[in-house]
């Protein structure tokens, strides 16, 4: 099972984390498994980017982003975590420190 480390993140987990997933799981699915209760305010059906994560290591082996997602995308190492789906290799990634929300932020 591949390793996902996670940076540390002041709200979602202040001391940074590691947790294992099983290939074929997203990145979301894997956090939210691991009690990481990352944003995802569409319920993973790539329509936001509350999920947003930026892959450090080990981007080469996630699934390669589809359309819809790539026009989400923030940076050119990002990707929408319910999107990204695990193989085998270890990932060392970044919760960004803002997202927009604006179903939490009550917009």
């Amino acid at each position: 099972m591949p390793i996902i480390k996670i940076m540390p993140h002041s709200e979602y987990c202040p001391q940074g984390a590691e947790v294992s997933a099983p290939a074929g799981t997203s990145i979301c699915e894997a956090l939210l498994d691991n009690g990481i209760n990352i944003e995802h305010a569409c319920d993973m059906s790539c329509a936001c980017t509350t999920c947003h994560v930026v892959v450090r290591e080990g981007m080469n082996s996630l699934n390669d982003p589809e359309e819809t997602e790539e026009d989400l995308l923030l940076e050119p190492n990002s990707r929408l975590s319910c999107q990204a789906i695990l193989a085998q290799a270890n990932l060392v990634v970044e919760i960004p420190k803002y997202s927009i929300n604006h179903a939490k932020e009550n917009h």
